[in-house]
């Protein structure tokens, strides 16, 4: 097996990576080796030299006109693939491990405010109350995201096992096979009872995967038409705007903050590993202070 797909299984088999990550980390290998002109088969890492990505970085930029953000992750991808590779003995240097980061701007999250939010679960009320499989499968969807604060991989990845045998908790596998268990708040657990009724009712077959998230044939829906679902049901509730599964799940974390969640909590429920990464949610906070504070504090109003 050449190291390429030595690596590829490595992350795939015992590091559990989504089936997206696995194949950007493809994808990223795949682009370098056809910048430097080497198949796969004739790759050897130690005739690699740090100006061969540098180069390669610079192309990224230059010509795919690719943001920071996306450049920082390729390289972030080859820095894993050496680490790898020096770690298994199939090289004897990082070339990749002294390349600085490009500067990134840092944007703040992107979530729904609360008074929208409501807009979108009373939309959502219908969908609930039909018998419609189909309705009911993409209302748990968008409450599952806003509710429980998932990754778009964590929902796609979730078996009917895991929600708990009285309907209160569900666990999710995380980033690096890290478990969590979160609450089932509100009539999440009603909800879910109700679908599960349906793959009887309706003959639906479960399949050997035992898939929570279903189309009408039993078989696991796509991370694709996930995205596609969440997008036509905020577009559909008046949200406006960049929507995505990512949006509710910075939703989720903005509202438990605006309450007065504890920021370790609100990291625990995430699945963040450091705080570091929570904390982007206390800048959000601050904007939303600041935004107030200029419409509603009297000495701006005198200016």
């Amino acid at each position: 097996m050449n190291l390429v797909d030595g690596f590829i299984s490595y992350i795939e088999a015992e590091r559990r990576y989504s089936p997206l990550t696995v194949r950007n980390y493809r994808r990223d290998i795949a682009d370098f080796l056809e910048f430097i002109g080497v198949d796969k088969e004739r790759f050897d890492p130690n005739a690699i030299a740090r100006a061969d990505v540098e180069e390669w970085i610079v192309y990224l930029f230059e010509k795919r006109k690719l943001k920071a953000q996306s450049v920082n992750r390729s390289v972030a991808t080859l820095r894993s693939f050496w680490k790898w590779m020096l770690g298994h003995g199939h090289a004897n240097r990082n070339v990749v491990k002294i390349i600085p980061q490009a500067k990134t701007s840092s944007p703040l999250p992107i979530f729904v405010p609360e008074s929208r939010m409501k807009d979108v679960v009373k939309s959502l009320r219908l969908d609930i109350a039909s018998e419609d499989f189909e309705r009911l499968r993409d209302a748990i969807i968008i409450l599952l995201f806003y509710t429980a604060g998932l990754r778009l991989a964590e929902l796609s990845n979730l078996k009917i096992g895991d929600i708990s045998a009285d309907y209160r908790t569900i666990r999710i596998l995380g980033k690096g096979e890290k478990e969590r268990i979160v609450p089932l708040i509100g009539r999440m657990g009603e909800i879910l009872k109700k679908y599960f009724s349906q793959f009887s009712s309706q003959n639906i077959c479960i399949g050997q995967k035992k898939a929570l998230i279903l189309s009408k044939k039993g078989e696991p829906i796509s991370v694709r038409t996930i995205q596609r679902i969440v997008d036509r049901k905020l577009k559909g509730a008046g949200i406006q705007g960049k929507t995505s599964p990512h949006t509710l799940r910075h939703t989720f974390a903005t509202h438990l903050l605006n309450e007065g969640a504890d920021l370790r909590e609100i990291q625990e429920l995430l699945g963040h590993s450091s705080l570091k990464a929570t904390q982007v949610y206390t800048h959000t906070n601050i904007e939303k202070l600041k935004e107030v504070y200029s419409t509603a504090h009297p000495r701006e109003k005198e200016r």
